[in-house]
């Protein structure tokens, strides 16, 4: 499960499906430095995202991959 407390680089590394879902919202920066360390709750502030909202689509996409 994803909480906003986890940083973005450790969601892409345990779910790199999830990759799809921050591009979709405009948040390009996956292998800038402060990836690694910025929260998903800090990146969503960052990028003027609900990190209620990010958080959903997050866990929805881990949930539910799609089949190729």
């Amino acid at each position: 499960m994803i909480t906003k407390e986890m940083t973005v680089g450790q969601v892409l590394r345990l779910y790199p499906q999830t990759v799809q879902i921050f591009l979709e919202l405009g948040m390009h920066c996956l292998g800038c430095p402060s990836s690694t360390m910025e929260s998903i709750e800090g990146a969503a502030l960052t990028h003027g995202r609900r990190v209620d909202d990010l958080i959903i689509q997050l866990n929805k996409a881990v949930q539910n991959p799609v089949q190729a």
